[in-house]
């Protein structure tokens, strides 16, 4: 219903004027809370609902989000008002859902929150960043950049930039009223293919949410949507095979440093203090991109080794000196958990203890066997990886493959991994194996629980052996 809704429908500078009240089912979500925050600094009166709310779950992005002004109401259609605009929805809202029932029974406009937003970026101009993996990181990095040049860019990103983050402030989002934006782009629902941007990035081409070939398709759609150049990752031209002009790869050298990567680029050298190589390729992308707008080398290399990360991509649970350490990761697709593996394995001298939970029924059975040939690659014998049950927020869903089923797949291709059914039971096993020296990694999407039993498990360090 929702993810091909076209701009034509809608009186966009009507709707999002100055004072339109917008609504926003599901406001918590990691795509919802940063459209929010930036209707509202853009001068909407902003309202949302969300499950947890209902739920009585009073996540720190709900207080966040009330402290930036914009009110929370129930779940139940009565925040659908005669003198909404615009209820605004993602791909996981479905038609069933109270707010788009009550708008449509009052005739107020439902849109995706992609549409808004991209209604919102032609205001001026725009950087799109697109990839299958890295796209946070790169458009926390790019924001970031061009901020710390004094462009003033407008940054709405889907994950935390960690310099902006504060107590009353989720961080990511940044509103700085100039005309240039740099936003974040989905695939997975194919709403990237909403903007127009007049310049891009593209991180990575694998498969995830689609079969490659399909994939491939939809990135190359995006490319013939932007008018100017397109900044690549590594081998994305070859993925893509298209040998357009605009498509950019930029040369540079990588060399591991204490604590992170030396990225030798454009006659400088960047001393990244983020663990991981594809952080640094992450960092290659955002360079070029802010290069191409005029910000030199020398501000490029100061910026990034300012840059603190994006919070839950490999986001330090653990106090410094700590016997265990443990690492918060969103990773949630082969790529992501793979590159995740290795960087921890680079950080610490013992073993890794990995924990995931799938973010869905759907993407476990479409990456299962590249999942499985992953972790075979690069879980050792004597780590392990322990699999949570499915995370299921409600709605339809086709429960072909549970993580039981993915735990005898690990098993069989001689990958040691345990199913655990909740997370006291997962606590107990942690506890049980990590020594000193050891690392325990936290993964998966869109289950709120995973960064608080992070921090759980790094108070339970101190119980641990030299905790």
């Amino acid at each position: 219903m929702t993810g091909n809704i076209s701009t034509t429908t809608f009186r966009w500078p009507e709707l999002l004027r100055k004072g339109a009240r917008v609504h926003i089912a599901g406001v918590a979500g990691v795509g919802m809370n940063p459209l929010a925050q930036a209707l509202a600094a853009c001068g909407c009166t902003v309202s949302g609902s969300d499950r947890f709310l209902d739920q009585g779950s009073e996540l720190p992005v709900l207080r966040q989000l009330r402290a930036a002004g914009i009110a929370l109401l129930p779940q139940d259609g009565t925040g659908v008002t005669a003198d909404t605009a615009l209820l605004a929805v993602s791909t996981a809202i479905e038609p069933t859902n109270p707010d788009v029932a009550a708008a449509q029974r009052l005739g107020i406009p439902v849109a995706h929150r992609s549409e808004v937003l991209a209604a919102l970026t032609r205001r001026g101009r725009c950087i799109g960043v697109a990839g299958t993996s890295g796209k946070t990181t790169t458009t926390g990095m790019t924001g970031w950049i061009l901020d710390h040049a004094g462009l003033r860019p407008n940054v709405v990103n889907g994950g935390v930039i960690l310099n902006w983050a504060g107590p009353d402030t989720i961080g990511n989002v940044r509103i700085s009223g100039g005309d240039l934006w740099v936003v974040e782009t989905d695939e997975s629902d194919r709403s990237l293919l909403n903007f127009s941007p007049e310049a891009a990035i593209l991180t990575t081409v694998t498969a995830d949410h689609f079969p490659l070939p399909e994939t491939i398709d939809l990135f190359n759609a995006f490319i013939d949507r932007v008018s100017g150049p397109v900044i690549c990752g590594p081998g994305v031209k070859a993925v893509l095979g298209r040998a357009d002009e605009r498509l950019v790869e930029p040369a540079f050298d990588l060399r591991r440093g204490d604590g992170g990567w030396t990225v030798a680029w454009d006659g400088v050298e960047i001393n990244l203090p983020l663990p991981g190589r594809h952080n640094a390729i992450d960092a290659v992308c955002a360079a070029a991109l802010a290069r191409a707008y005029g910000v030199d080398a020398a501000g490029v290399k100061a910026a990034l080794e300012a840059f603190r990360g994006i919070d839950r991509r490999l986001t330090p649970a653990h106090a410094p000196g700590a016997a265990v350490r443990v690492y918060d990761d969103y990773g949630h697709n082969p790529e992501k958990i793979a590159a995740a593996w290795e960087a921890v394995q680079e950080t610490v001298p013992g073993r890794v203890w990995g924990v995931w939970r799938p973010h869905g029924y759907g993407p476990l059975s479409a990456t299962a066997t590249d999942l499985v040939e992953a972790l075979a690659a690069r879980v050792k014998p004597d780590e392990r990886v322990f699999i949570l049950p499915v995370f299921y927020a409600g709605g339809t869903a086709n429960r072909k493959m549970e993580s039981e089923d993915l735990v005898r797949m690990l098993v069989e291709r001689g990958v040691p991994a345990e199913w655990v059914p909740d997370y006291e039971t997962l606590a107990s096993r942690l506890t049980a194996l990590a020594c000193p020296g050891d690392a325990i990694l936290i993964m998966g999407a869109r289950d709120p629980r995973l960064p608080v039993f992070a921090r759980e498990m790094a108070h339970w360090d101190r119980r641990l052996p030299g905790g």
